[in-house]
């Protein structure tokens, strides 16, 4: 196996690593997740365009005695400096990069997984601060999709009978899918505290699985439905992770 790796690449997260080094995570599009060290102080052209949020062309070597990676080189195509120029923008960014680390990049597919992240980030260079949270909402949301996690909102998961437009549903993490209000089999989850999903809600949901993220400013629901669609995107990847993340609460 070739000891050097050259790959698109989004840069997720830079940490000090040691004397002047950094140590950079990686989402790249043949290879998933990376870690690798950049080595060179804070003047070093490399350390600079290896930054959180910049996606281009990384070549990077592995030396397989260490186990150990090496950022050699990054070509920047997409340096996104609007996202640090406003406190909405930098907070959804960094929540974005803390779902993908979290979830591992996805597990597989890892070119789904970076033009998801792109597309938001891209996103939100541009963003107003009202419109940034519903950008977050929309990866969120398709982050969850593209993880297989998506509940269906057409039918009740518990009794499996059609459910109308106007019913309101609540997320059943037992039963990884929505149920209905009036489900026969449903008085245990009735009795626990679930997430609700009301018509605003939903339409908003499968709203987001049609638009792509810059065609969000301006479009919103109300508050209510904007808050049960948060709050069903955050329970359901919450559920898989095992945790929520702080990033999210923003």
């Amino acid at each position: 196996m070739s000891r050097n790796l050259s790959c698109r690449a989004l840069v997720l997260r830079s940490r000090a690593s040691g004397g002047s080094n950094r140590e950079v995570w990686l989402l790249g599009a043949e290879a998933g997740l990376l870690r690798a060290t950049v080595f060179g102080g804070p003047k070093s052209r490399l350390r600079s365009y290896a930054s959180p949020f910049h996606s281009g062309r990384a070549w990077i070597y592995h030396d397989p005695v260490k186990d150990t990676r090496k950022l050699t080189d990054f070509d920047v195509g997409s340096w996104r400096p609007e996202i640090r120029e406003m406190y909405e923008r930098a907070m959804a960014a960094d929540a974005v990069a803390q779902t993908v680390l979290a979830s591992h990049g996805g597990g597989g597919s890892w070119d789904v997984a970076l033009f998801l992240a792109e597309a938001a980030l891209d996103a939100l260079a541009g963003a107003d601060g009202d419109t940034c949270s519903g950008i977050l909402l929309w990866f969120l949301w398709r982050w969850a999709d593209f993880l297989g996690l998506r509940p269906e909102f057409e039918s009740c998961a518990l009794c499996g009978r059609p459910v109308s437009q106007s019913c309101v549903l609540r997320f059943s993490p037992r039963e990884g899918g929505m149920v209905c209000a009036s489900c026969p089999g449903g008085a245990a989850e009735r009795g626990r505290d679930l997430v609700q999903a009301g018509p605003g809600c939903r339409l908003w949901l499968e709203t987001l699985l049609r638009l792509s993220p810059s065609r969000l400013a301006g479009l919103a629901p109300d508050p209510a439905s904007f808050r049960e669609a948060k709050s069903l995107a955050t329970a359901i990847l919450g559920g898989m992770l095992g945790k929520r993340l702080t990033s999210w609460e923003w």
